[in-house]
């Protein structure tokens, strides 16, 4: 199974900030308890790489990709570290150029039409709505969805228990972005029970929609 694959079929992406590498592991396999061995670990903390590491090496059965890349720099360091595919938050020619050259799953940042013809020059199918409900949430997303019937979306940012619904609802939404389960609070607190529980609350609730 592909990564893209891997995320369609959970349906959730858990975007993470890692700030403190020893709760890598103990929060991926939070993760894998709960149902949901996906995750997305933001390439924005200096030890993101190695927090990636440490879950590829601890948690085999978790799918590990990284976020935020805004350059090819990043990108060598995250596949180096372990990381099985690439999220970024905008349109970057130079990586996409890099990454679909050399078969390397990517999901760009796209809002507007220009950016997802863009992406599909590249033979993108799948991009990421970011931030979502800043730029116009499901509705934005279903309008978008009707030119480019082809393209596959992840909405990210803004993303809740509250219109998980909506969006999981749309034809064209693959998945959906989002840290409601895995809270910044409790992921500092090292409350990891608390963030299994959740994400078998998301899982439930997610089985429920689809």
């Amino acid at each position: 199974m592909t990564a893209m694959q891997t995320i369609a079929r959970h349906r959730l992406l858990p975007v993470i900030r890692i700030e403190d590498v020893a709760k890598a592991v103990p929060l991926a396999a939070s993760l894998e308890e709960g149902g949901l061995p996906v995750a997305e670990i933001t390439f924005r903390t200096d030890c993101a790489a190695e927090a990636i590491s440490r879950i590829k090496k601890k948690c085999p059965g978790v799918l590990v990709g990284t976020g935020t890349i805004l350059s090819t720099e990043q990108v060598k360091a995250a596949l180096a570290a372990g990381a099985e595919f690439i999220v970024t938050p905008g349109m970057n020619p130079a990586v996409l150029r890099y990454c679909t050259g050399n078969g390397i799953p990517i999901v760009p940042g796209c809002v507007t039409p220009t950016e997802i013809e863009s992406a599909m020059q590249f033979g993108i199918g799948t991009v990421k709505f970011f931030p979502a409900e800043t730029f116009g949430g499901i509705k934005a997303t279903m309008a978008l969805s009707a030119p480019y019937r082809q393209i596959r979306f992840i909405p990210t940012g803004g993303i809740n228990e509250s219109n998980l619904a909506s969006y999981l609802s749309c034809p064209a939404v693959v998945a959906c972005g989002g840290s409601f389960m895995v809270s910044e609070a409790l992921l500092a607190a090292g409350r990891f029970d608390e963030i299994r529980d959740m994400t078998a609350k998301a899982v439930a609730l997610v089985n429920r929609i689809t």
